[in-house]
């Protein structure tokens, strides 16, 4: 899930919650963010930051489009783990999630430049690669769509139900 769609779906649950305010009886309150565990999309957002922070060209700030990383790029990141504040399970979490969603997958098309974390082109993406990218990025429209009909069938707002896997798009 990418910021703009966890931002739609931080303005879906807020729209949610605004009718729940009106209603005489009373809702039980769900947990926070900052109590109890947090979800693995909050963590994989929170590893994210600091990529951003340190890697611009490597990991535009949304609307900027993503680009194609450099293959073992997480071998690369790991020598900054001190600097980024994260451990090795969180980069591997931010990377991966990073690699993922439908701005990844568009990147991804043949001939493409694979940027290094300096924005420094060390590669291109090859028709295999770009074809994978493609068929993902059709599963995860179908997969939405599927989500999005359970949602109306079972009666509830459509709500954006992402897959870890789409954090960060």
């Amino acid at each position: 899930m990418g910021f703009e769609q966890l931002a739609e779906l931080r303005d879906r649950l807020r729209a949610e919650k605004e009718p729940q305010k009106s209603d005489s009886v009373k809702q039980p309150k769900r947990k926070s963010s900052s109590q109890g565990k947090p979800s693995v999309q909050d963590l994989a957002v929170e590893a994210i930051w600091p990529l951003q922070k340190h890697f611009p060209l490597a990991f535009p700030v949304n609307p900027a489009p993503k680009v194609p990383l450099k293959e073992g790029i997480l071998k690369d990141a790991e020598q900054h783990l001190e600097s980024l504040g994260l451990t090795t399970e969180q980069l591997k979490l931010g990377i991966s999630t990073w690699c993922r969603g439908t701005r990844y997958w568009a990147s991804m098309v043949e001939n493409a430049p694979r940027l290094d974390l300096s924005g420094q082109p060390v590669g291109i993406v090859t028709a295999t690669q770009a074809k994978h990218a493609k068929q993902q990025a059709s599963r995860q429209r179908a997969q939405d769509r599927r989500n999005r009909a359970k949602s109306k069938q079972d009666g509830q707002a459509p709500v954006a139900v992402a897959s870890v896997e789409q954090t960060a798009n």
